[in-house]
This record gives structure tokens, C-alpha cells and sequence, in this order.
């Protein structure tokens, strides 16, 4: 019996990478196309999908990448938690792609129902895909929608560091990312309306990338005829520093090492005993 070929670890953690960033955006781009233009369900049909497609992404991913599907994550990573730079390119790339192929297979099985809502491919179902400001109906600005992202991805990153380090409560066993996934959908319905709760490059590039291909001409673009791509990229790139940093401030740094405690005379019992 011959030994299987060792895959290189970049390779592998690209994959995963990959196909937890593709599981995501095949329930969340999959639910908005379901509701949008097919007029099944609702805004909270909307949040719980993105947040259970976070949970089922990261848990495919979790093993071999640590689950990010996220460029800002991986960033924020890479700025306070040592996560190697070099890696942070392949692994933003493989997210972008992942997002990507599931947009275009979204866009494809939802074809006869995309072209009967909207048959010009318009800003009417664009939200399908890719965010707009005010979700393409309120007045927010630019600018408006960009403060948004910021302080969106800003809370997703301050919350994930809170639940993946070790010295701080985090979740037993690896409910991690259940927990990661409800935090999604609290986002949503608490932060939504102001740029449809990108808080993730790769969710948004990918998919307006696909949509651009297929049809939506005006996809890189806002309801105002704004060039507006950039501002879910942007927005949680800043905000997940914004937010791993003040974590660490607030959080992290003050939390007590055990040698710490000990020298202190503050040993305590451990919140769970799972000897």
C-alpha cells in the first residue's frame, strides 16, 4: 500500500480556507436570492442563514486553517496575533475565490428565478449578491456605509478574540463556532440597515465579482451611480484592527497569566473542570 502524497500545509489551509469561505456564501447568498427574488421568508430568514453558514464554514474550515473565511480576521490575526504575514495573501486569495464560486453557483441555480423578478439584472436584486448602502432603499451615504463597516467588523473581531482566547472563559469543547455564528446573526438584526452587514471582504468582492460576470452591469456600483466596491472592503479591514485592539486593551492585556495569579496568592477554582 503506497502512502498518499503529502500535501504542502499553505496548500492545505488554502483549501480549507476555500471551502469554508464557499459553504458561507452557498447559505448566505443562497438565502438572500431565496427572499429577494423568490419571496420566501424574511429579514430574519436572512440573519439566522448568514450566521448558520458562518457556523457551518468555520466548522469545515476549523481543523486545518483555524477557520477564518474572513480577510479581515485573517488580517487582525496577522496585526496582534502573530499569524504569519506570508500566509495572509494566499490565504485572503483563497477566501475571495471560495466566495466566488459559490456566488456563481447561486447566480446559476437561481437563474429562471433571478431573470423573472428582475429581468435587467438590476439594483433591484443586486443585494442578492454583493451589499449596497441603506441596503439600496435608505438614505445612507457613503461615507455613512463606511462608518458602518467599521464599527460592524470592529464588534465581530472584539467578540471572536473574546471567544478564542484560551485565558478568557472561551467555549467548551469546540462550540466556539456555534457561538461565532449566533454573534453573526446578532449582528444582522441589530446592524443591518445601514450597509447590509458585509463585515467580510472576501463575502462581498467575491460574489459582486461573479454577478458583474453574469449579467449586473452595474454591480460595482451603488443606487446613487456611486463606485461603492470598495467600501466593504475597506470598512472591515479597519474595523477588525479596530476591534482585535481594543480587545487586547480592554480585555487581554489585563487578564492575569496563571504564574501571575499565582505569585499573587490568587489561585483559583477554574470556571469548568473538565479534568
Amino acid at each position: 500500500m503506497t502512502a498518499r502524497p503529502r500535501v504542502p500545509e499553505l496548500a492545505r489551509e488554502m483549501a480549507a480556507e476555500f471551502a469554508g469561505t464557499l459553504i458561507l456564501i452557498l447559505f448566505g447568498a443562497g438565502v438572500v436570492a431565496q427572499v429577494v427574488a423568490g419571496g420566501i421568508g424574511d429579514h430574519d430568514s436572512i440573519a439566522w442563514a448568514w450566521g448558520i453558514g458562518v457556523t457551518l464554514g468555520v466548522y469545515v474550515s476549523a481543523r486545518l486553517s483555524g477557520g477564518h473565511i474572513n480577510p479581515a480576521v485573517t488580517v487582525a490575526l496577522a496585526v496582534f496575533k502573530g499569524f504569519p504575514w506570508r500566509k495572509v495573501g494566499p490565504f485572503c486569495l483563497a477566501q475571495f475565490l471560495g466566495a466566488f464560486v459559490a456566488a456563481l453557483i447561486v447566480r446559476w441555480n437561481y437563474t429562471e428565478v433571478l431573470a423573472k423578478a428582475d429581468p435587467g439584472h438590476t439594483i433591484k436584486t443586486q443585494g442578492v449578491f454583493s451589499t449596497l448602502p441603506g441596503n439600496g432603499t435608505l438614505p445612507i451615504s457613503t461615507w455613512g456605509a463606511l462608518r458602518d463597516q467599521v464599527i460592524g467588523t470592529a464588534i465581530l473581531l472584539f467578540v471572536v478574540l473574546a471567544l478564542t482566547d484560551l485565558r478568557n472563559s472561551p467555549p467548551l469543547a469546540n462550540l466556539t463556532p456555534l457561538i461565532i455564528g449566533l454573534l453573526v446573526v446578532a449582528i444582522g438584526m441589530a446592524w443591518g440597515t445601514d450597509a447590509g452587514y458585509a463585515i467580510n471582504p472576501a463575502r462581498d468582492l467575491g460574489p459582486r465579482l461573479a454577478q458583474f460576470l453574469t449579467g449586473y452591469d452595474g454591480a460595482w456600483r451603488d443606487q446613487y451611480g456611486d463606485l461603492y466596491f470598495w467600501v466593504p472592503i475597506v470598512g472591515p479591514l479597519i474595523g477588525g484592527i479596530v476591534g482585535a485592539g481594543l480587545y487586547l486593551v480592554l480585555i487581554g492585556r489585563n487578564i492575569p497569566e496563571p504564574e501571575d495569579a499565582a505569585a499573587a496568592g490568587a489561585e483559583r477554582k477554574p470556571e469548568y473542570d473538565v479534568s
